[in-house]
């Protein structure tokens, strides 16, 4: 069984819609390519570290629309590594419509989101979920998921869609690695997906010292 990777790109206030430019998810979204003046060569150089090892591609229909229309025409130049990797590895596709898959090795999952998911993950070792916020809450609600990479940006939004906006139940994380600051302030946090429920205790006791 692989493991499926969740990327995104959020602020402080945890909103994730449209960081890469203005058109990419307007709905309603002032803020669209809020993370391109917080970009740096630190950040830059996580990310391609954790596309490394990707060998498929797991979007949602959004996403993907954006992808498809980018990548397939970016051979060569400074984004031609991860383009060659792109445009090599299956990319699979959450849609509830009849999207145009005319991007070499795209399939469009089937009705049951959480079993082709699932089996998508017994197929391939390293799946990667980047952005795709409405598909990412069902991940998270089925605790499909084996890691989240988060890239804390230092800003704060007050509206647009969040990393967890209707999907989130109640979940154990781990941290898999020291956090990493860049120049600009931006963290990268690694968690993998743990057993169990948050548990509780009481901060009053008197063996807390309280």
């Amino acid at each position: 069984m692989g493991l499926i990777h969740i990327e995104l790109f959020a602020t402080l206030d945890l909103v994730g819609q449209a960081p890469g430019g203005p058109d990419e998810d307007p709905d309603g979204f002032p803020f669209g390519g809020w993370q391109a003046p917080l970009l740096d060569e630190v950040g830059g150089a996580q990310v391609d570290a954790a596309y490394e090892s990707t060998d498929a591609l797991l979007l949602g229909r959004r996403t993907y629309d954006i992808f498809a229309a980018y990548w397939p025409h970016q051979k060569g130049g400074e984004d031609g590594a991860i383009a060659d990797l792109f445009n090599g590895i299956p990319k699979y596709v959450a849609s509830r419509g009849n999207p145009d898959l005319s991007w070499e090795g795209s399939t469009r999952l089937g009705p049951d989101l959480a079993a082709a998911v699932r089996e998508v993950r017994d197929r391939h070792e390293n799946i990667k979920v980047v952005g795709s916020l409405d598909l990412v809450q069902t991940l998270l609600r089925e605790k499909l998921f084996d890691r989240l990479d988060l890239w804390i940006h230092p800003i704060v939004l007050g509206v647009g869609k969040k990393v967890f906006d209707g999907g989130a139940v109640p979940t154990n994380l781990t941290l898999l690695e020291p956090p990493a600051a860049g120049p600009k302030g931006g963290v990268f946090l690694r968690y993998g997906l743990a057993d169990g429920t948050p548990g509780t205790g009481d901060m009053s006791a008197p063996d807390r010292g309280v």
